[in-house]
C-alpha cells in the first residue's frame, strides 16, 4: 500500500515545475511587451515558457526579430487586463513603462524587469545575459551572447571611412547609439557626429549637398532621401539602407 502511495507522487513531483534554490521557478513564465526583449526571448526560451510577445513583433515595420519566428508565439497588445489574463510570473518590458502600470502589476504579484535602450555591444550582451538569468536560460542566453560577440567583433583595418545613416525623418543618429557602434566596428566613422550632431537632429539635403560624407546609407523615404541632387555626389557612395536593420 505505501508503494501503491509513494509511486503516484513521484509521477506528480516530475509534473511540478523545478524550483531554484530562493523558491522562484527555475523556468518562470514570461510576457514579454517590447521588442527588444521579443527578440531575446525568442533565441534562448520556447512559447510553452514565454505566454505572448508584443504585437510590435508582429509588425514588419516594427518588429526586432523575423515574423515568421514571432508567429509561432501568442501576443498581445499590452494592456494590464490582457497581460493578467495570461497569469505569467514575470512581465519583460522597456524601461519607458508607465510607473503606475508597474506598481500595479507588481502590487498584484506579478515581477516586473524593464531593460533600457542599449547603446553599445557590450550593453547589449549584457542585457541578452540578464534576460537568460531571468528566464533560467543562462546557457542559451551564453550561446547567443556569444553569437553576438562573434558577429560584432571588428571588421576593418586601417583609416576609417567617414559615412552618414541617414535615418527615416531625416535624423541621424548619436555617437552613443548602438548603431553607430556596429558601423564603428564595421569600418565607418560618423560624419555627422564629427560635425557636432547628436542623437536624432534633422540633417538637411542642403547640409548634405555642403559637406558629404564618403559614404551615404540612406534608411529613409523623406522627399529630401530621394532627391536627384544625391546623385550628384561624384564624391560619396550612396547606398539604401534597410529600415528594418534599425531595430
Amino acid at each position: 500500500m505505501r508503494a501503491a502511495l509513494i509511486l503516484p507522487l513521484l509521477a506528480l513531483s516530475g509534473c511540478m515545475a523545478e524550483a531554484a534554490p530562493d523558491g522562484r521557478k527555475a523556468h518562470p513564465t514570461i510576457v514579454s511587451l517590447n521588442p527588444c526583449t521579443d527578440a531575446v526571448l525568442g533565441e534562448i526560451a520556447g512559447p510553452d515558457q514565454v505566454l505572448a510577445l508584443s504585437h510590435y513583433s508582429r509588425d514588419p515595420s516594427a518588429t526586432s526579430m523575423d515574423v515568421a519566428q514571432a508567429r509561432r508565439f501568442c501576443v498581445t497588445g499590452g494592456t494590464l487586463e490582457d497581460v493578467l489574463a495570461l497569469d505569467p510570473d514575470v512581465v519583460a518590458a522597456g524601461s519607458f513603462m508607465a510607473p503606475a502600470t508597474r506598481a500595479a502589476f507588481e502590487d498584484l504579484g506579478v515581477q516586473v524587469e524593464t531593460l533600457g535602450i542599449a547603446s553599445s555591444v557590450e550593453e547589449s550582451v549584457e542585457q541578452v545575459r540578464q534576460l537568460g538569468r531571468l528566464a533560467g536560460r543562462e546557457d542559451e542566453a551564453g550561446r547567443l551572447a556569444q553569437r553576438i560577440e562573434q558577429a560584432a567583433a571588428p571588421q576593418h583595418s586601417g583609416a576609417l571611412v567617414s559615412a552618414v545613416l541617414w535615418q527615416p525623418g531625416g535624423i541621424v543618429p548619436g555617437a552613443n547609439a548602438l548603431v553607430s557602434d556596429l558601423m564603428r566596428r564595421a569600418g565607418f566613422a560618423s560624419h555627422s557626429a564629427d560635425r557636432g550632431m547628436a542623437q536624432a537632429d534633422y540633417l538637411s539635403l542642403e547640409a548634405m549637398l555642403a559637406d558629404a560624407p564618403q559614404v551615404l546609407l540612406v534608411a529613409g523615404q523623406e522627399r529630401s532621401q530621394q532627391h536627384p541632387a544625391l546623385g550628384a555626389l561624384t564624391q560619396t557612395r550612396v547606398e539604401k539602407f534597410d529600415p528594418s536593420l534599425l531595430y
